[in-house]
C-alpha cells in the first residue's frame, strides 16, 4: 500500500465519524509499473498535496490516499480492489484497465462507492448495469468516431483491426465498426491477439495480415506492448509505401513520457497517424507542467494526457465532497446483510461494508461542473465527458507533428477545439480539413488503401454461358476460358490498372439456356463470386446488394415487331396533309379571297360586275393564289396586306406539301399493329421476352402485364418463327429486348424486323463487385480511358459492327403534316385579315354617315312636311346600306365632295333683298 507523504490522521474503526471529519479516505488503484501508471503516480499525489494545500476546498479537512497496485493482472486486480474497500473509502481513483474496472463496478455497485477511472475507455463501461461508475476520461466511442471520420476523409472503404483481445480492445473494435458503418466503409478483417502475447505469435498474426486486401490497420492495444506490433511490421517491411497506420490513443501515451524522443522507437512509427486526447494550452496546464519538471518523486521526464485526467479526477472527488459535507451529508458505512464468512472462511468478507451516502455523493459527482487540466469537467446525461475532442497526429522524424483536430462538434478540423465551440456547428463533408501527411515510405500523396490480395486466391469471376447473342460472351476454348464483346472490354481495363489482378473466370449456365441474370448478381452478393463480368444490366434492384462499374454500353428496353411495305395508291397525293389540315387550308383560301373581294370591291374595276361574275371572280383570285397565278391586281392597300400574307401562308404550305409528297411516293413505308410499349400494353396479345432477361420482372412489376402474356424466347430462331407466326398462329406479337440485343437480331434477319415506339427504358451494362469493392472504382477510372482513347469504340467495332438498319419502323402517318403545324400561320393570316376588315368597315360607316341621297337637297315648305322629311331620310335601311358599299369608291367622294362644297356657299336673297330664313 502506497500513501502520500502527508498523511493527517487515521479514521480508526469507528462506523460513524463526525458531520465534518479532519480525514476522508481515498482509494487510488492502478498499475504502478505501467506506462499509464508511471505517470499517473506523480500526478495523484500532486493533487492530493494540492487538495489538502487549498483552504476554499473541504476546509479543515484533509484527504488520506490509500493506493493500491493492480499488477496488470484481472485476478490480483480484483484482490486488491476487495481490500482497499476494507479501508472504508468514499471513492476509489481508477482503475487503468478497462477489464478490472468490469469487476470492480460489481464490487461498487454493492457497497454504493463511486469509481472515478481515468483510464478504463470501454465504451461499454457506460451502460446502466454500472450506476457507480463515473470515467474521467474520453469514452473509445468517441475516439473511434474520429477514426471512422479521418477514414472517409480520405475515401478508404475498409481497415484491418489489429487488437488486444479483451474487454478493452473487444469493445473499442466493435465500436470503431459501428461508427464506419456510419460511412459506408467496414472492417474486412478483425486480427485479435491474446492479452502478452509473443513476438512469434504477433509476427504469424501480422503476416497474415499482410496477404489480405487492406492495407488501411488501426491498432487499438495497450500501450506496454504496443510497440512489439510496429517491431514485427518492420521486419516483414509494413512500414513501407502504400500502408496506412492508425493508432489509437496508446502510442501517444508512450511517445508523451520522453522528452527526447529514442530514435529506435522514433524509427518504428515513421509516417503512423496517432490520435491522442486534446487537452487546452490553458494557463492550469502551463503551471502543472512547470511543477511537474521540479518533481524529484517522479519515474518519467515527462507526463500524458491520463496523468493529467488522473489529477483532475482527484480534485472533481474534493470539490464533489466539498458539496457533499456542505449540504449535511455524513461519512458512515455499514454492513452488508447479504455478506457473511462462511464456515471455515477466511477471507472475511463481513469487512467490506456499505458507504451509507455513496448515493448522494454519485449523484453530486454527475453533476459537478468546474475547468481543470484538460478542461471542462462536466458530464451529459450518458454520463460521458462533455466536448471530447481529439489531436490528431503525424508520427514523423524525430518528433511528431499535429496535422489537425476532431471534436464531435465539428469533426475534422485545423482549428483548435474550444475555438470552434463559439462558431455554428458545421460537420458538413467540405468543412472537414487536415494538414498534409507523410505517410510510410516518406511519400505525401495519399495511399490507395487497398492492393490485390497476395494470398495466392486469383479473383472468382462469374461470366454467363449464353446459346444466343454469343457475340456479347460465351464459352470458348481458349486460355481465358470465354470470350466475346464484354470480356475484351474487361480484360482492356484490367491491364489499364497500375496493379495485377489475377483473376479466374467461372461459367455460370448449362449451355442449353441462358442464365438468369439475377443469380449471378446474388452469387456476388452472398460471396460465392468477387465478381461478374457480362451483359448485366444495371438496374435500382441490383445495386442496391452490389456495386457496379462505370457503364461501357448503353442500353435500353425497346419493342421489335413484325412489319409490312405499305403499297402505293392512287389516292397518295392526299396523304401529305390530315384531313382537319385540308379543310382548314381550303376554308382559309375562300376566306382570304371574300376578305380580298371586300377590300377590292370599291377601288377596283376587275372585282366589280354582275354578282355571278364577282362570285366567279372570289373562288377564282382564291385558289390561283395557290399557284401565285392569279391574274387580278389588287389597288387597295388593305388588300396588298392581306395578299401578302396569305402568299406568304402558301409558299409555306406548297414546300411542305412537296417535301411530304416526295418522302411518301420514294421512302419505303413501312407498318405494323404494334405501334408501341402503350399499345402492347393495352392488347392482349403475347409477349416474348429473352430468357433469363431482367425484362420479364420489369413488365410485371413495372408495366403490370400479365405473367401468362410473356412468354420465354431462348434463341434467335425462336424470336424470328414467333414473330412470323404471330399472337394467331402461337407465336408473339412483339417482342421486348434490350438495344444491344434487338440491333444485332435485325443484322442477322436482314432487316426483316424492326421496332417500333421509343426506346421506354434507359439503362447500361456495367461489371458487378461486392459491395464497397475498391476495384469497382478502380475499374470505372479505366472504362472511362478505353472510352475517351478510342479503344472501347475499337472493340465495339470488332464484335458488333453491324451494317446500317433503320432503327424505327416507318408509321404511314409518320410524314403526313397536321394542323398543329401550321395553326400559326393561320392565325396571323386570321388576325390581319380581320384587322383589315375592321379598318374598312370604319371607314365605310364613317362615310356612311356624311352621305344623303340627292333628295335632301330640295327644300321643303311646309314645316310640318320639312320634320316628316328629315325623320325619313335619318331613317336608313338594310338596302340603303348595301347599296352604298357597292357604290363606287370615286363616286362616292364625288358627292361628298359636293355636298361639302355647297355647305360652304352664302345664304342666297330673297326678292325683296332681305335674307331668306328657313321655314
Amino acid at each position: 500500500m502506497w500513501v502520500p507523504m502527508e498523511v493527517m490522521g487515521e479514521i480508526g474503526n469507528a462506523s460513524v465519524s463526525s458531520s465534518r471529519p479532519s480525514v476522508v479516505n481515498v482509494g487510488a488503484l492502478f498499475t504502478f509499473n505501467s506506462v499509464i501508471g508511471r505517470a499517473v503516480k506523480p500526478a495523484v499525489k500532486m493533487a492530493i498535496d494540492d487538495v489538502n494545500s487549498d483552504s476554499t476546498v473541504l476546509s479543515g479537512m484533509n484527504l488520506n490516499l490509500v493506493a493500491h497496485d493492480t499488477n496488470c493482472s484481472g485476478f490480483l486486480g480484483t484482490i486488491e480492489a476487495l481490500e482497499l474497500m476494507e479501508k472504508d473509502v468514499v471513492a476509489v481513483i481508477g482503475p487503468q484497465s478497462s477489464g478490472i474496472a468490469h469487476v470492480i463496478s460489481h464490487v461498487v455497485n454493492e457497497l454504493h462507492v463511486p469509481l472515478l477511472s481515468f483510464g478504463a475507455t470501454d465504451p461499454t463501461l457506460a451502460s446502466l448495469q454500472f450506476p457507480f461508475f463515473l470515467r474521467t476520461t474520453q469514452s473509445d466511442h468517441f475516439q473511434m468516431s474520429a477514426i471512422a471520420n479521418l477514414v472517409e476523409h480520405y475515401g478508404w472503404r475498409e481497415v484491418i483491426a489489429i487488437f488486444v483481445d479483451d474487454d478493452y480492445g473487444r469493445n473499442g473494435i466493435s465500436a470503431l465498426g459501428d461508427a464506419l458503418a456510419k460511412n459506408r466503409a467496414k472492417i474486412s478483417y478483425k486480427a485479435a491477439f491474446t492479452p502478452g502475447a509473443s513476438r512469434s505469435d504477433i509476427n504469424a498474426l501480422l503476416v497474415g495480415v499482410n496477404l489480405m486486401e487492406s492495407r488501411v490497420y488501426v491498432v487499438h492495444v495497450n500501450p506496454d506492448s504496443g510497440l512489439t506490433i510496429f517491431k514485427v511490421a518492420k521486419y516483414l517491411g509494413m512500414m513501407n509505401s502504400g500502408y496506412v497506420w492508425i493508432t489509437t490513443d496508446w502510442l501517444p501515451s508512450v511517445l508523451d513520457l520522453s522528452e527526447l524522443a529514442d530514435p529506435d522507437t522514433m524509427d518504428l512509427v515513421q509516417g503512423v497517424i496517432a490520435f491522442r486526447h486534446h487537452t487546452p494550452d490553458s494557463d492550469l496546464k502551463k503551471n502543472f507542467t512547470s511543477r511537474w519538471k521540479s518533481l524529484k518523486s517522479k519515474e518519467t521526464p515527462s507526463f500524458n494526457s491520463y496523468a493529467l485526467y488522473a489529477y483532475d479526477s482527484v480534485w472533481l472527488l474534493a470539490r464533489a465532497l466539498d458539496v457533499f459535507f456542505t449540504e449535511g451529508g455524513n461519512v458512515s458505512f455499514s454492513a452488508d446483510p447479504r455478506l457473511h464468512d462462511f464456515n471455515g472462511s477466511t477471507l472475511h468478507l463481513t469487512a467490506l461494508r456499505i458507504f451509507d451516502e455513496g448515493e448522494k455523493l454519485r449523484s453530486i459527482l454527475q453533476g459537478m461542473n468546474f475547468t481543470g487540466l484538460t478542461g471542462q469537467i462536466h458530464f451529459d446525461a450518458d454520463k460521458n465527458l462533455i466536448h471530447p475532442a481529439f489531436d490528431i497526429l503525424n508520427i514523423g522524424g524525430t518528433g511528431s507533428r499535429k496535422i489537425g483536430y476532431w471534436s464531435n462538434y465539428s469533426g475534422l478540423s485545423v482549428d483548435a477545439p474550444e475555438t470552434l465551440y463559439l462558431k455554428p456547428r458545421n460537420t458538413s463533408a467540405s468543412n472537414q480539413h487536415l494538414y498534409s501527411v507523410i505517410w510510410p515510405g516518406e511519400t505525401t500523396n495519399p495511399p490507395r488503401g487497398w492492393v490485390f490480395p497476395n494470398n495466392g486466391k486469383p479473383l472468382r469471376i462469374a461470366v454467363p454461358y449464353r446459346v444466343s447473342y454469343k457475340e456479347f460472351v460465351t464459352k470458348d476454348k481458349g486460355p481465358l476460358g470465354v470470350k466475346g464483346y464484354c470480356i475484351d472490354v474487361f480484360e482492356a481495363a484490367v491491364n489499364l490498372l497500375p496493379y495485377a489482378v489475377p483473376h479466374t473466370y467461372m461459367l455460370k449456365g448449362d449451355g442449353l439456356r441462358n442464365p438468369f441474370y439475377n443469380d449471378l448478381v446474388n452469387g456476388v452478393y452472398e460471396n460465392t463470386y468477387d465478381a461478374a463480368v457480362g451483359d448485366i444490366t444495371i438496374t435500382t434492384n441490383r445495386t442496391k446488394i452490389v456495386d457496379f462499374t462505370q457503364p461501357f454500353m448503353e442500353s435500353g428496353l425497346v419493342v421489335v415487331a413484325p412489319v409490312k411495305e405499305t403499297k402505293t395508291s392512287p389516292w397518295a397525293f392526299l396523304r401529305p396533309f390530315t384531313w382537319e389540315m385540308w379543310c382548314v387550308t381550303g376554308g382559309f383560301f375562300l376566306f382570304v379571297g371574300a376578305v380580298v373581294w371586300i377590300l377590292e370591291h370599291r377601288e377596283n374595276h376587275e372585282f366589280r360586275g354582275p354578282p355571278i361574275q364577282q362570285l366567279r371572280t372570289i373562288f377564282w383570285f382564291s385558289f390561283s393564289t395557290m399557284f401565285f397565278s392569279h391574274r387580278e391586281n389588287t389597288v387597295s392597300t388593305l388588300g396588298r396586306l392581306v395578299l401578302i400574307l396569305w402568299l406568304f401562308v402558301v409558299l409555306i404550305i406548297n414546300s411542305s406539301y412537296t417535301a411530304s409528297l416526295t418522302s411518301i411516293l420514294t421512302v419505303q413505308q413501312l407498318t405494323s399493329q404494334i405501334e408501341g410499349i402503350e399499345s402492347l400494353i393495352s392488347s392482349s396479345d403475347p409477349i416474348g421476352y429473352q430468357d433469363g432477361s431482367f425484362a420479364y420482372n420489369y413488365m410485371i412489376g413495372e408495366l403490370n402485364i400479365a405473367p401468362s402474356r410473356l412468354k420465354s424466347l431462348k434463341s434467335l430462331e425462336e424470336y424470328t418463327s414467333n414473330l412470323q407466326l404471330g399472337p394467331k398462329r402461337g407465336g408473339v406479337a412483339a417482342i421486348v429486348d434490350e438495344l444491344p440485343y434487338i440491333e444485332l437480331f435485325m443484322y442477322t434477319t436482314n432487316c426483316q424486323f424492326r421496332t417500333v415506339g421509343q426506346e421506354f427504358t434507359k439503362s447500361g451494362w456495367g461489371f458487378a463487385f461486392q459491395r464497397d469493392s475498391p476495384l469497382a472504382v478502380d475499374l470505372s477510372t479505366a472504362i472511362l480511358q478505353l472510352s475517351e482513347n478510342g479503344d472501347l469504340q475499337r472493340i465495339h467495332d470488332k464484335w458488333l459492327s453491324l451494317e446500317g438498319c433503320s432503327a424505327k419502323s416507318s408509321q404511314p402517318d409518320a410524314t403526313r403534316l397536321s394542323l398543329t403545324s401550321f395553326w400559326g400561320l393561320f392565325l396571323i393570316c386570321g388576325i390581319a385579315s380581320f384587322f383589315a376588315l375592321s379598318i374598312f368597315f370604319c371607314r365605310v360607316c364613317g362615310q356612311y354617315r356624311r352621305y344623303n341621297p340627292e333628295d335632301e337637297e330640295q327644300k321643303v315648305e311646309d314645316p310640318e312636311l320639312s320634320r316628316r322629311s328629315k325623320r325619313s331620310l335619318r331613317t336608313t335601311s338594310f338596302k340603303d346600306l348595301m347599296d352604298f358599299v357597292d357604290k363606287k369608291e370615286i363616286e362616292i367622294k364625288g358627292k361628298l365632295k359636293r355636298k361639302s362644297n355647297d355647305g360652304k356657299r352664302p345664304p342666297s336673297q330673297s326678292s325683296d333683298g332681305q335674307p331668306s330664313s328657313p321655314s
